[in-house]
This record gives structure tokens, sequence and C-alpha cells, in this order.
């Protein structure tokens, strides 16, 4: 939902703010998908979104059996380097030692996490299917993301996402 949605619809209930006081709400609030999981298996994928004509990578690691999203992240580029702190963050918010990572073909993905001592396997299908169903309802969102904000700076657009993030674990 767009700032000005957003504030219209308040507005429809009584509430009348800002589109400017609706974003620094939404910059307050934690909206990083909760901590303090522990999942037996974890498909993880990196997924290429466009902000305002830039090409951006969002790293997203997703438990199959609850198909809720666990952690997720934008980088303004991909590199094996940035690749290994998407496993580092995501192990400082849950209990990932013992999980089984499910990546595909991409390489630096495999890197990352063996130089983390985390364990994976490489799947194109079956429970990996998970994140890729939650990939592509970002993707229709975030086009539609993109073309209703013009000018958006990216980490407004990372906030949007940890807000689908939170919005799309609660309706699971």
């Amino acid at each position: 939902m767009s700032l000005s949605n957003t504030t219209d619809l308040l507005e429809a209930l009584g509430v009348e703010r800002s589109p400017k006081a609706v974003h620094d709400w939404v910059q307050k609030a934690d909206l990083q998908p909760e901590s303090g999981r522990s999942p037996n298996q974890i498909a993880l994928d990196e997924t290429v979104i466009r902000i305002n004509d830039q090409q951006f990578w969002l790293y997203a690691a997703a438990d199959p059996e609850t198909n809720n999203l666990l952690h997720l992240q934008l980088f303004a580029t991909t590199t094996t380097a940035l690749t290994e702190i998407f496993p580092r963050e995501l192990r400082h918010k849950h209990d990932v030692e013992t999980a089984v990572f499910l990546v595909d073909g991409a390489k630096h993905l495999q890197t990352a996490l063996q130089r983390a001592g985390l364990r994976f396997q490489m799947r194109r299908h079956g429970n990996r299917n998970a994140i890729e169903r939650i990939f592509r309802e970002l993707k229709r969102r975030t086009s539609s993301f993109s073309n209703s904000f013009s000018h958006v700076e990216p980490k407004t657009a990372e906030s949007w996402l940890q807000t689908f993030a939170r919005w799309h674990n609660a309706t699971n």
C-alpha cells in the first residue's frame, strides 16, 4: 500500500496523518521477520529487483516447512564477500547451525555457506520452491511499488520489503 493510500485509509478511519508521518512510523517500526526460529531446512536465494531503473539484489531465506520468510536483505551489487554477510546476519537472528540450506546452482551462495561452515544442498525443486513462490509474489508487488514511487531510496525499498516479509509471515 502506498503512503497516499495509507493516509487515505487512515483518514477514512478518522485518523489524520501526513504521508511523512506514516513514512516515519514505518522507519521506526521493527519490521524484519521475527527472530528465534530453528528450522530444519532453509531455502536460500537471491533475485534482482529494480528501483529507479537500477538493479539491486534481494537475498531472502525462507523456512520451507512454514513458508515463512526468516530474513531478507537488499544489496546494491553482488559479490561473494557481500553474500557472506547474509548468512552471518541470519545466524545472529535464528538457530541455523543444524539446518540444511537449499540453494540453486549459484556458486557465490554455495561458497558463502561453505565459508560460514553451514551445510547446504543444491536443489532446484521440492522444498526450495517455497522461496521461488515468495519471490514471484514479491516481484509482482515490487513491480507495482517501483512504478508507484518515483525517486525512492533503496533504504525505503528495503523497509517496504521488510514490511512485506512481516505481512507475508502473518498471513501464513
